[in-house]
C-alpha cells in the first residue's frame, strides 16, 4: 500500500501530508486489499463565492479498477476527513461488487471448467495538467470490452456521470450516464448501413 500526496497550485506542509497520510491510509487498511495505490491531490478553488473551497481528491488503484473520491469543505483538514471516510464506503463498495463476486464466479466456475484463464482488466490512464484559461485534464483510455453490468460497476466506483467503453458482445462503443432522475442511460452506437 503506498500514498502519494501532493498539491495542485499550493504547497503542501508536512503536517497536512501527514495528516493526509494517516486519514486515508487508516481508510484503506479497513479493508485490507491489495495491491492498493492511492494518489491524494489537495487544491484550494479560487472563486470567493464558494462556501466550500478546499478540495481534496483521491484516486485509489487496484487490479485493474480505478476508485475516485473528491470531497470540498470549508478547510482541508476537514476535505480530508469527509475524503477518507468516502474512501471506506467505496472500498466497501468494490469489496462487496468486485471481489466478493469474482470470488463466488470463480467457486462456480471451478466447478464446470478447471482451467479457465483469469481474465484481467486494465485501465491505461494519462493526466496532464495546462494552464487555467485551457484543457485541465486529459485523460487517455483503452475502451476496454465490456458487458453491461460490469460498466456499471465500473461508473460506480469511478463516482463519475458517465462511462465510456467497448460493447463485449457487438464491439461498438457505449457510453453509461447517470440520470438526474435517478437510474442510467445508455448511449449505443449505431452500426452504419451502407447505401
Amino acid at each position: 500500500m503506498s500514498i502519494t500526496v501532493t498539491g495542485r497550485r499550493m504547497p503542501v506542509t508536512d503536517a497536512l501530508r501527514q495528516y493526509a497520510e494517516e486519514k486515508i491510509g487508516n481508510s484503506m487498511k479497513v479493508m485490507d486489499i491489495d495491491p492498493l495505490v492511492a494518489e491524494v491531490v489537495l487544491y484550494v478553488e479560487k472563486n470567493p463565492a464558494n462556501p466550500r473551497p478546499a478540495v481534496c481528491e483521491v484516486t485509489l488503484r487496484t487490479k485493474g479498477h480505478i476508485i475516485r473520491v473528491e470531497e470540498s469543505e470549508e478547510d482541508m483538514y476537514a476535505a480530508i476527513d469527509v475524503a477518507a471516510a468516502k474512501v471506506v464506503r467505496q472500498l466497501r463498495k468494490y469489496k462487496t461488487k468486485v471481489i466478493d463476486r469474482k470470488v463466488r464466479a470463480t467457486e462456480k466456475a471451478a466447478d464446470v471448467i478447471r482451467d479457465a484463464p483469469a481474465e484481467k482488466t486494465d485501465l491505461d490512464h494519462l493526466m496532464e495538467e495546462l494552464n487555467e484559461d485551457e484543457v485541465l485534464r486529459v485523460k487517455e483510455i483503452e475502451f476496454e470490452p465490456l458487458t453491461e453490468e460490469e460498466a456499471l460497476v465500473k461508473i460506480d466506483l469511478l463516482g463519475h456521470d458517465f462511462f465510456a467503453y467497448t460493447d463485449r458482445d457487438s464491439g461498438m462503443v457505449n457510453v453509461l450516464y447517470r440520470r438526474d432522475d435517478g437510474g442510467y442511460g445508455l448511449l449505443k452506437q449505431k452500426e452504419l448501413v451502407e447505401a
